[in-house]
């Protein structure tokens, strides 16, 4: 993920290196645990809505960059992917989602 930062004037090829190293970011949990227990894991139900969002985020970046060739969608497709690698990162810490959750409620709130 940091050799991306290095591209990063070109959108297609940080998207290409970016989603490639979040793809290794998850995999290497695999490695640690064994992949049996990480794909168990993956589809815990309480990580089942995380896990398909990241990687239907991970499927746009790539379609965005390689198929359509757009660099406002793939820009796009970067930063809703990394949204989804920090809700899917969230599940593993007791209650962060939540607080998060409630962290924005209360930012986005127009009521004061």
């Amino acid at each position: 993920m940091f050799l991306s930062m290095f591209v990063f004037a070109i959108p297609i090829k940080f998207a290409l290196l970016f989603t490639f190293g979040n793809v290794l970011a998850i995999g290497s949990t695999a490695f640690l645990m064994g992949p049996e227990q990480q794909i168990n894991m993956m589809l815990d139900p309480v990580r089942t809505y995380a896990t398909s969002i990241y990687g239907g985020c991970v499927l746009l970046a790539l379609i965005c960059a390689l198929l359509i060739h757009s660099k406002i969608l793939t820009v796009i497709a970067i930063l809703c992917e990394t949204c989804a690698l920090i809700w899917y990162s969230l599940s593993y810490i007791p209650f962060a989602r939540r607080m998060v959750s409630e962290i924005m409620i209360r930012l986005c709130d127009t009521e004061l």
